[in-house]
């Protein structure tokens, strides 16, 4: 793996994570029955993601720009 790629994949994981986490403080934020309900029962954290689209939009899309950059660093590497 080379410098470049590393660092990609470095990134989107850091990227990810922090969507992650964010996501997960404005679902607690919301309540504490969607904080452990999301936490818990991860197909719960679509449906709040659906009901709370304008809080959740955030750590969404950057949770989902972590997750392309580690695609494309993995992805364009030959074999």
């Amino acid at each position: 793996m080379n410098p470049l790629e590393m660092v990609l994949v470095g990134l989107g994981v850091v990227l990810s994570l922090l969507g992650m986490i964010w996501f997960l403080v404005v679902t607690f934020r919301e309540s504490v029955f969607w904080g452990l309900g999301c936490l818990l029962f991860s197909p719960l954290a679509l449906l709040f993601l659906l009901v709370h689209w304008e809080d959740a939009s955030g750590p969404f899309f950057t949770s989902l720009t972590g997750t392309l950059l580690i695609w494309l660093a993995t992805g364009v590497t030959p074999v």
